[in-house]
């Protein structure tokens, strides 16, 4: 089970092999996510089966890499822009 801590964190970092990290809000990492799941040719055992946005959603919650092809990753991490309390 994931930190609950992390479902209390608005943004991502994202990192994709070629491109320059980017800051995401958590809809546009679940959004990015979810471009890249229908991309793959064959979808990781756990999220088969699963409507496009759940699996997204489970990636999210319980990932922080997608292995696209072999030595080609997808990793994300939770990131808090301000300090607990002070949003």
């Amino acid at each position: 089970m994931s930190d609950p801590l992390i479902r209390a964190c608005d943004h991502y970092v994202v990192l994709e092999p070629g491109t320059a990290e980017q800051l995401l809000s958590s809809d546009d990492t679940l959004a990015w996510l979810k471009g890249h799941l229908g991309r793959l040719e064959t979808c990781p055992q756990d999220l088969k089966g699963l409507p496009p946005d759940d699996a997204a959603l489970r990636l999210l919650e319980t990932a922080c890499e997608l292995e696209l092809e072999p030595g080609l990753s997808l990793q994300w991490f939770a990131v808090r822009l301000e300090p607990p309390g002070q949003s």
